[in-house]
This record gives C-alpha cells, structure tokens and sequence, in this order.
C-alpha cells in the first residue's frame, strides 16, 4: 500500500444493470481505499444518452448501497466536483481547447463505413487495426471547407511518433507500448460527446484520483489516457488492471451462468455480505479462510495479492457464503430478515424459538415460510417421501404415538423414549414416520424446537390424520 491514502473511484455507466463483474471492481476499489484510510469516490459516466438513463442510475445508487458500499463523494452526496458526467461539458470542452491550442487534435471526416473497410484492409494485410490518418495530412483550408459545409467530424488526438509509453501496473508489472502501434485515437465523436478515452482520463486527474483500479479488459486503454494527461500537464494515477470474471466453464459471464445482475442476486434473496465474502476471493488471495465482516475485510485486502489469472464466479460457493452470512445474523436482524413469511402479531418469545429452531435450515428467507406453516398453521402440505413413510408405518403405530403425546408434562425427548419403547422401534424407524406426520417432511429442523410451537391439540389432529392415511394406505 502507497504512504499516501489512495484515491480510487468507481465510474459506471448507467447503461444497464450493475452486473457482478462491475460489483467486483467495485468493492476492490472501495476496499483499496478503506484500507488506508482514503477517500472512495463515486462518478456516473452518462455521457452517452441515447443509453443512459435515470431508472439505471437510481437502480446503480440502490444496488451500490444495498451491497454495503459507501462513498465519500458522488452524485447523491455531494463534494466538491460535479459526479454526473454529462454535467461536466463545459469542463472537457475547455480541456479539449487546450489540446487544439497546442495542436494535438485535428477533425477526421471519415465515415464509420470507411473506417470498417480500412481495418478489413489492414487484417488481410496482417497488420493491426489502427487509425490509417487519412484526415491528418489536411490543410487548415480543406479542414475550413468541410466543416463550413456541415460535414459532422469527430476529433482526434495526434498520438506523437516513435515513442514508447511505460508504465507499472499493480497487478500485471512493467508495461510498453509504442505509440506508433497505437494510432491516433477519437476523443470527441461526431455528435459531440466526448469519448471514454479523453473524459474519463480528465475526470480522474481533475478529482485527484490516485488508483484507477479497474478490469483489464482496460489495460490497451492507459496508454492513450497517459498521452491525454501527458499533453495537458495533469498527473497520472497508478493503476492496478485485475483479472475479469468468468464462469466456472472458462466462459466470460452470461445469462446461461445464471444471474448476472446485482439486482438479480438481491431479488433471489441472497444476503449482501454473502457476495462480498465471495467476490472478494475472486482474484484476490485471502489468507483466512472463514467469514470476513466489514473490517476483517478491510484488514485482509492487499493490493500485492491480487492475480493476474482470470477469476471464476462459482455459484456452490456462493451458497456457502449465503448459508454463513445467515448464521452471522443477529436474532433480531434474522427475524426482521423473514418478517414477511411470520404471522402478524407473533409474540416475542415464540418468533425468538422458531428463529432458534429454524435458522441452521434457511438458506434463503422464503426458506422459512414452510416451517412458520408446520409451528403456526394447520399441516396440509405433505411431501412424497413423507406420505409414503406414514403409509409405511401403519395406523397402530401413530394410536400408540397419540396416547404418548396425550400425556401431558413430559419432554419430547421422554415421549419418544416411550413411543420407542411401545411400538418397538428405533432410529429412523421411529423418527422418520413421527416427522413426516407432524411436519409433512422426512427432512428439516428439529423437531423439538418446532413441536414445542405447536399446540397440543394440533399434534393430535396431525397424529390422527396420520393415522387416517395410514389406514387408507394399508
């Protein structure tokens, strides 16, 4: 980590959904700056309006803040920069006439179709695809003529000759590029929206971004934001490139993975802590192995142990993440988290003892509605597995088992020690048909804690169902 607090922000755009990759980079970014105590900005890059919308940007905001992050500027709290960058115009367009005040841009005229016939040119050729500069060599007059006629020109910057851009990247080591490999590049499109290139670059300088910590889907791309910052005296951050996302089939992340979207995984009920356990493993070495809160987050991320191999999102492991985010919940979190699937008006002591007798079986907290159905309701619903034990069991056994829990003041324990011993059955043999009939499952909490819920004289309806069942069954 540097001497100085780092700097970082996370620059989406409001295009679409927050997908699971940006949250990744995101929360690295957060955590490279909460580490040492350093600012986390928050920037919308919504420059291209045709794409961009306000729905996204609320969605982004929400999503962000459900995930856990906070920062310390942005779009709704404030600071002292303009965090939308469609905002921000006046500002590039002066920064942009600094460039042409020093003769680094030019109009280029070319249509998108000419451009697409150069690089087909170039690759038959076996060269890469760049720029040919077929509008560098104009005149100021020529250039004077098209414009006045009302041809639409984008502006490009004038990449210098034969010379090589170098730099240390965080993640990846020593970086080259020759600038005659590079091209001249847009920085201003036709319809006057200035590209990423050129906007992102000036924003980030003129915050005082430190770390640009990002996908190296963007590592061609530093160079050419080097030579902007470069030409107009502007420091250059450190940058720290990680490894994409993929599915665990190598694939780059798709709606075949699954969700792709942080709003996806909120809505499928997962707990935000469960991602971020995840997805900060993902590229990222973590030296304890076992669940991360917000500071022991903070405390294990180093930049150093990032890898340069692709990561990959598997889907098993995140349901590990989800089982334990739900154990480190507080009673009282983890109640208000299944509110929705208890019955309304529910004394405290009871929602405290199914909470208590249900938590190790809810992954998910619709996982709890069953179960309240089994503690509170009437049992209508029965598994297969469940109808063929109680058939399987025969009306004498759940007579016997309804004289047992008809007694009253003895413990479960004690009640299926003497059902036990009346009918003659152990293990399985006695437990299994007993939960089927009182809870319509073979499989679930223990039974204790949930019968301890349900009334007296529901169990000896449920018991005398079972027997119906049976009967019929035989």
């Amino acid at each position: 980590m540097p001497n100085q607090p780092y700097v970082t922000r996370f620059a989406p755009s409001p295009s679409g959904l927050l997908h699971l990759g940006n949250a990744r980079t995101a929360l690295l970014s957060y955590l490279a700056a909460r580490k040492g105590k350093g600012r986390f900005i928050l920037r919308i890059e919504d420059t291209d309006e045709a794409r961009s919308t306000e729905a996204h940007v609320q969605a982004l905001l929400e999503d962000l803040r459900w995930f856990g992050l906070d920062w310390d500027e942005g779009p709704d709290v404030g600071g002292p920069h303009e965090y939308r960058q469609r905002h921000r115009r006046a500002i590039h367009e002066t920064w942009l006439a600094k460039l042409d005040a020093a003769g680094l841009t030019y109009p280029c005229f070319c249509t998108p179709a000419e451009l697409s016939l150069s690089r087909k040119r170039q690759l038959a050729a076996g060269k890469p695809p760049r720029y040919a500069g077929t509008c560098r060599a104009l005149d100021a007059h020529r250039r004077a003529v098209r414009l006045a006629a009302g041809e639409p020109a984008a502006l490009r910057f004038r990449v210098p000759a034969g010379q090589i851009v170098a730099f240390g990247d965080l993640v990846h080591g020593e970086q080259r590029f020759a600038t005659d490999d590079i091209g001249d590049f847009i920085i201003r499109r036709a319809d006057g929206s200035t590209a990423f290139f050129f906007s992102n670059a000036i924003d980030d300088a003129l915050m005082g971004i430190t770390l640009v910590l990002r996908g190296d889907d963007h590592l061609t791309n530093t160079p050419r934001q080097i030579l902007i910052l470069q030409a107009l005296d502007l420091p250059v951050p450190e940058y720290a490139h990680v490894a994409l996302l993929l599915g665990m089939d190598g694939a780059p992340l798709s709606k075949r993975h699954g969700a792709q979207s942080l709003g996806e995984f909120r809505e499928r009920g997962f707990l935000p802590g469960a991602l971020r356990n995840h997805l900060v493993r993902l590229g990222h070495a973590c030296q304890h192995d076992g669940w991360l809160d917000d500071a022991a987050m903070c405390a294990e991320f180093e930049l150093s142990r990032l890898g340069k191999a692709a990561a990959r999102f598997d889907a098993a492991q995140l349901h590990h993440w989800q089982k334990e985010a739900v154990a480190q919940l507080s009673q009282e979190d983890f109640l208000r988290w299944i509110g929705a699937f208890l019955p309304p008006g529910l004394e405290a002591p009871r929602a405290a003892a199914f909470a208590a007798a249900v938590r190790p079986n809810v992954e998910f907290a619709r996982d709890a509605q069953p179960w309240a159905e089994v503690a509170f309701g009437r049992l209508t619903n029965f598994m297969p597995d469940a109808v063929a034990a109680i058939e399987a069991a025969g009306e004498a056994f759940y007579a016997m088992a309804a004289q047992v829990f008809a007694r009253p003041g003895l413990e479960f324990k004690q009640r299926l020690r003497e059902l036990g011993q009346a009918s003659g059955r152990k293990g399985p043999a006695l437990f299994m048909p007993l939960r089927a009939a009182l809870t319509g499952a073979t499989h679930g909490p223990e039974l204790a804690g949930l019968l301890s819920l349900v009334p007296d004289e529901e169990v000896q309806t449920r018991l005398a169902a079972a027997m119906q069942r049976a009967g019929a069954g035989g």
